[in-house]
């Protein structure tokens, strides 16, 4: 599984602020963000064996996360999550990203999973077991793991909250700030709730700390690879800002010839 806070909404000068720990086997290798070819631009990293990506933010100003769902029984030769994520992030806003994951979703061929799509404009949460089923990003704080958003019976979620909320968190560099230590928060004794996971094979394999603004200068994309209590996050916002001033000068280049 993998944990996810999405602080939406709420500051006006990033109305989206991200921190997330992606949890994986240890031998699946991966690539860090970068930007892939193809429009609109996307900056993400991928999953090695299947292509897929676990997060991301396209030129439009759209994040996209996904997280495993306990519960099911997966489909046979079920499709990767991950691809999901990299479809959902070619689209060009936040509605039409959760109608093509609809779409795809009712294929049954997907194992369970939890899926973030927002925007400046909309934002929503897909649980997928079963039957998927889409409710709305709250204004605030959302936090997911591998239940359903904000699930008060989930412990993690709620440590993840409570640590969140301990101070006032109203502007991205105050989010960054303490997300980037509640995220870091190494395992504590067995059974316990803890926000860096560390098995034998499966654990937390790095970390993403993004701030989304309407001027892409403002834009921050942070990454560790590896877990966050160990090592140090490294700054990818120029790639970030670079495609966001993409999909900027593109948006009033159609306007102006509208």
């Amino acid at each position: 599984m993998c944990l996810l806070a999405v602080l939406y909404r709420l500051v006006p000068e990033s109305p989206i602020l991200v921190a997330a720990n992606r949890e994986e086997y240890y031998d699946r290798p991966s690539q860090p963000p970068s930007i892939q070819s193809g429009k609109p631009r996307v900056l993400c990293g991928l999953d090695q064996r299947a292509g897929g990506t676990w997060l991301g933010v396209n030129q439009h100003g759209m994040f996209v996360g996904v997280s495993s769902r306990r519960g099911n029984t997966d489909p046979l030769g079920a499709r990767s999550r991950g691809l999901l994520a990299r479809e959902v992030l070619r689209t060009g806003n936040a509605r039409k990203g959760v109608d093509k994951a609809m779409e795809e979703l009712m294929t049954h061929r997907y194992e369970g999973l939890n899926l973030i799509v927002c925007d400046a404009e909309s934002g929503w949460v897909v649980h997928a077991d079963q039957e998927p089923d889409v409710v709305p990003l709250e204004e605030g704080l959302n936090i997911i793991g591998n239940q359903n958003v904000n699930d008060p019976t989930d412990e993690r979620v709620q440590l993840a909250h409570r640590l969140l909320t301990l101070q006032l968190l109203d502007s991205p560099v105050k989010f960054l700030a303490v997300a980037s230590k509640v995220f870091a928060r190494s395992p504590t004794p067995q059974g316990r709730p803890t926000m860096v996971s560390r098995g034998s094979d499966y654990g937390t394999i790095s970390s993403s700390l993004i701030a989304l603004s309407p001027k892409p200068r403002d834009a921050i994309f942070q990454f560790s690879a590896g877990a966050p209590d160990q090592a140090k996050y490294e700054d990818y916002s120029p790639m970030l800002r670079d495609i966001l001033s993409r999909g900027l000068r593109e948006a009033r280049s159609k306007t102006k010839v509208n």
